[in-house]
């Protein structure tokens, strides 16, 4: 990460991290990204789909997407990824927190658009939502290709912050006849439902299971 001061955490510094690997597995577990733009002195906080393909962060869209449109045209945003992992349930409601793991990217995104690139990034993207997929599904046409703008975030300026383990009772509270401790919090696949509109019968692939 190249440091810089309006990304420094304040508070609870000992939280954070600069490591681009840590950064890059948060991302690679999450299926859906907070982008926060201003246009028009309109602060705005879009959520969205998103992928990774080396030090790069994939973003998409349709080209008639006013956010898409005002990101390629060099303005700077800010990209949030969060896993809640649990509630922190401490004895009191003031040091009662969350177990979390969060990192906010910085910078401008550069269009994608050489024809190779912008086809192996998206490519890239249905294989980071759906491991396997991109196997299955039938290739985009010249068209849908047209129809969808690429984006790429370095991702060079970012902040992580995170938080695991148990309350951080203040010690006058721990007698206390209160429960204390963590509920353990994730994100679960559930069972594949079927397309109603299928026409034959397809077993679920096992990438899927």
């Amino acid at each position: 990460m190249t440091a810089s001061a309006d990304i420094q955490l304040k508070r609870l510094p000992e939280r954070g991290s600069d490591d681009l690997d840590l950064a890059c597995s948060i991302i690679d577990e999450a299926r859906i990204c907070h982008v926060g733009i201003v246009i028009d002195d309109q602060p705005y906080v879009i959520p969205m789909a998103l992928g990774r393909k080396g030090k790069e962060l994939l973003l998409h869209g349709s080209v008639v997407s006013r956010l898409m449109g005002h990101l390629a045209d060099g303005y700077p945003c800010c990209v949030t990824v969060t896993h809640l992992d649990g509630l922190v349930l401490a004895r009191s409601a003031f040091h009662s927190s969350m177990n979390y793991r969060t990192v906010m990217v910085f910078g401008t995104a550069r269009h994608v658009d050489d024809p190779q690139k912008k086809k192996q990034g998206l490519d890239a993207l249905v294989e980071h939502l759906a491991p396997g997929r991109l196997a299955d599904v039938r290739a985009s046409t010249r068209k849908e290709l047209n129809a969808t703008t690429l984006l790429s975030l370095p991702i060079e300026h970012f902040s992580i912050k995170s938080r695991s383990g148990p309350p951080s009772d203040a010690a006058s509270d721990i007698g206390a006849p209160i429960w204390a401790g963590v509920i353990p919090l994730s994100l679960e696949a559930g069972t594949p439902e079927d397309a109603p509109d299928m026409t034959q019968k397809i077993p679920v692939p096992d990438y899927l299971l």
